[in-house]
Parts: structure tokens; C-alpha cells; sequence
């Protein structure tokens, strides 16, 4: 067999790789929990005509052309592999309604696939970890304030393994729409959308994209982008956008809403988690479900990555024609952090397997009495391997040591006690497999700092 050539954009992490990964996954889920989010999983295929409510991802959707049947598929029958959690989820909700307690929260941590081109932190299957609140009839504001703060909480735990900090943008959708329509533009979302590519191609590229493709007088686009400028961490924000709709005539009553609701994030934010929560009016978020607070989320230090952490207030997109569950949400792209963190060399996993212990065979005939020294280790939740082979015991030290295993396990002849040896201290003692334990830190592999 030819060696395989390796897929773009499809990301295997090797096992020491793959523990960074795990042990962020677990500690987003602890994270959630501990504020009330229940776990779900959806199926990994949606109807496509659900999949493209969502706006301008149609080149994206991976299509799935068989388990459709006989002869070419309706429109309404096709399949695609969802792209993202948050539509997946509206459907779940709408078909799940009358099962669930309403607010209803959530975490859902899943893989996705987006068919686009691959680059650093952009893959075509990723893992996503979501965290929403979904209402019946209605969504209180201060899930809006909860839901970042919960993301940074979350974040803000993988410091202890050398993450390093980020910080939450925030806007909301009702001050953008409020100061667009009262300069005069009407084409809120395609605004909304050249908004939003701001980081990417700059200031000189949106004005003239909001003149060709808004219909954006100089004037107003230059007012557009006065308004993306203000940021900051308190009231000086709320003050700051006033003045400037003040100067334009843009004062309206959406304006006022969204300010109010905008000015309560950040007083929040500074009080529960000061300097890491900032107001960004850049943040537009391009989908067009959006209708109130969104945020994206930087790793400080590497901005150049993007977001790894979006999200917002959606009031829609769950819906029936008769009934609406409007929610709000954050996505945490996973293999787009870990990708940083491995490629940047960030962190590292203190072992390549969950061992802790590897009980070594003196001859093959004695493998048996190495197996029950095992078994007793795991039985007290000690992770434990047996070697592979009966060869020389630095050979078999040697095995443990490639694998970051910590301890070695000698079984005693003839009636002599049994020795477990720290290789990377050299120490060695005698040992019982009923009673010994590790130290706490090497139970389990560990993601720390390089």
C-alpha cells in the first residue's frame, strides 16, 4: 500500500495532542455544568433547506449524496453535515418543545464540517463547544450578560494550563441597526455584513463596499466607520456612541434600547470580570439571525487567530409560524484554539497515555502475577499497563520513559516485596499493590505550560 496522502483540513492530533484537547473539553464541561447547562448531542445531518436558513454559507455545506433511497432526492429530502451547532439546535428545540423545561440551558460539544478552504485555525471538520439559553415566548436581557461571562469564566479556567488570557468583545445589534437607520441607510444586514469583514480588509475596502454595495453616501460611510471605532470597558462607550449620534441626527428609540442593554453588559462585565470584557462597535457578526447582543473572543497575544468564541442573541431562528423560542448563544471553537496551542507550543501533555504505572514482567511465565498487580492498580483507579515483553528491566524502563509513564513496577521473587521506582527521580520503594498510591498530580496526565 502506497503511504496515504494526508486530507487539508482535516486535523489527527497525536496522543499527546489529542490529552491538550480532551482535558480543555472536560474542563468546559465541569465549567457549564457548574452554571446549569445540561448536555445534548444532535445527529450530525440536517435537512439542507434547514441548513441554509441561516444565510450565506450555501458553498460551505458539505452535501451528502447516498441514504437518500432510489432515484434523485426532493429539495426538502436533502441531506448536509451540519456546519455549526446553533442551527441543529433550533431544530432540536422546536421538535422537542413540549419535553423540555423552558429556559432551557444547554452545552452541547460536538464536531462540525464546513466545506471552505484550510488554513491556520480553519479546518474542514473541527470540534465546536456550544453553550446556549432558549426561552418560550420570550428571553430575558440578563441571559445576555450571563452568556459571555460564562464563556470568560470558561476560558479563564485554561489559564491554569498556560492558556493564555482573552478577552470578549461585545456589541449589540440594536445600536448598529438604531445608528444605521438614522443616518438613513436602509440595507441594515448588508451593512451589517461589510461590517463585519472590517478586520479583514480594512477601513479604505469597507467604505467603498458600503458605497457599491449599500448604497452608502461618503458621508455615511465615513459615519459607519466613526461608529466601529469606539470601544472600551465602561460607560465611556454608551457615552461615546450618544455623541456621535448626536452629531449625525441618528437618535432613535432602537438606539436607546440597545445602549441601555449594552451599557448593562459592561457594568456587569466590570463588575464580575474587570478588563476582560470590552464594548467593540466593530463587532457586527454577518449572519443575519442575529437581532441583539454578539460577541467574538480573542486570545490575548493572538489576535492574528480570530475569534474562538462567537456568538449572540438570536429571536427567530427557532420557530414554528405560531410559537418562537428566541435564544442566545456562544460557540467556542476548540480545534481552532488547539491548533494555536500546539503549533505555538503553548502547552504540553506531561504523558503521551493515561499510565501512570507500568508493571513489568521479569519472564513471560510470571506475566500472570504482573496482570493481578495491574488489576489491583485499576481497581483503585490507578491507570496501569502491563510491558509489552519480558526484555531486560532498562528496556522496560526505557518503554515507560518514552511514554512519559511515571513509575515502574518491579513484582518481588520468592517472597520478597514488591518495588515501584519513580524513573524520573531515581527512587525506589517497596510497595503493595493494595495500598500504594501515586502522588495526585500523576494520576493523570497533565496539561501545563512549555
Amino acid at each position: 500500500m502506497a503511504r496515504p496522502t494526508p486530507l487539508s483540513g482535516f486535523p489527527e492530533w497525536l496522543p499527546q495532542q489529542r490529552v491538550v484537547e480532551q482535558q480543555i473539553l472536560d474542563s468546559f464541561r465541569r465549567t457549564f455544568e457548574l452554571h446549569g447547562f445540561a448536555g445534548i448531542q444532535t445527529r450530525s445531518v440536517e435537512p439542507l433547506t434547514e441548513l441554509l436558513r441561516k444565510g450565506d454559507t450555501s458553498k460551505e455545506v458539505y452535501v451528502l449524496g447516498r441514504l437518500q433511497g432510489e432515484g434523485e432526492p426532493t429539495e426538502s429530502a436533502r441531506l448536509g453535515l451540519h456546519f455549526d451547532l446553533t442551527v441543529p439546535l433550533a431544530r432540536y428545540v422546536l421538535e422537542n418543545a413540549g419535553k423540555l423545561d423552558f429556559p432551557f440551558k444547554r452545552y452541547q460539544i460536538q464536531p462540525a464540517w464546513r466545506g471552505e478552504r484550510p488554513q491556520e485555525g480553519r479546518f474542514r471538520e473541527f470540534w465546536q463547544a456550544d453553550l446556549d439559553v432558549v426561552g418560550d415566548g420570550d428571553l430575558p436581557y440578563h441571559y445576555e450578560v450571563e452568556l459571555p461571562l460564562v464563556a470568560a469564566e470558561a476560558l479563564g479556567e485554561l489559564r491554569r494550563f498556560g492558556v493564555p488570557p482573552v478577552r470578549v468583545l461585545v456589541n449589540n445589534r440594536k445600536v448598529a441597526e438604531g445608528f444605521y437607520r438614522g443616518i438613513g441607510l436602509e440595507a441594515v444586514d448588508e451593512v451589517l455584513r461589510i461590517i463585519d469583514k472590517l478586520g479583514k480588509v480594512g477601513p479604505q475596502v469597507v467604505a467603498q463596499m458600503l458605497a457599491e454595495e449599500a448604497g452608502a453616501s461618503p458621508a455615511q460611510a465615513a459615519a459607519c466607520l466613526e461608529l466601529a471605532a469606539i470601544s472600551g470597558s465602561d460607560d465611556g462607550v454608551i457615552d461615546a456612541v450618544r455623541a456621535l449620534a448626536q452629531t449625525h441626527g441618528a437618535s432613535s428609540d432602537l438606539l436607546d434600547v440597545g445602549l441601555a442593554e449594552l451599557g448593562a453588559l459592561v457594568t456587569a462585565a466590570a463588575r464580575r470580570a474587570p478588563g476582560v470584557v470590552v464594548a467593540d462597535l466593530a463587532i457586527a457578526r454577518g449572519l443575519d439571525y442575529y437581532t441583539g447582543s454578539v460577541y467574538e473572543t480573542v486570545l490575548v497575544g493572538h489576535e492574528d487567530l480570530g475569534s474562538i468564541c462567537s456568538g449572540g442573541r438570536y429571536d427567530t431562528l427557532a420557530s414554528d409560524g405560531a410559537h418562537t423560542y428566541p435564544g442566545v448563544g456562544l460557540s467556542i471553537g476548540v480545534s481552532r484554539l488547539v491548533s494555536r496551542l500546539i503549533s505555538a507550543d503553548l502547552v504540553r501533555a506531561t504523558r503521551k497515555v493515561p499510565t501512570a504505572v507500568l508493571v513489568a514482567v521479569a519472564n513471560e511465565e510470571a506475566r500472570a502475577t504482573s496482570d493481578a498487580v495491574a488489576a489491583a492498580l485499576r481497581l483503585r483507579g490507578i491507570p496501569a499497563d502491563v510491558a509489552p515483553t519480558a526484555a531486560k528491566f532498562g528496556k522496560q524502563i526505557r518503554h515507560a520513559d518514552r511514554r512519559g509513564i511515571p513509575f515502574v513496577w518491579f513484582p518481588g521473587d520468592d517472597g520478597a516485596p514488591d518495588q515501584v521506582k519513580d524513573i524520573r527521580s531515581g527512587d525506589q520503594v517497596d510497595a503493595e499493590a493494595a495500598s500504594w498510591e501515586p502522588p495526585p498530580e500523576d494520576v493523570l496526565p497533565r496539561v501545563e505550560a512549555t
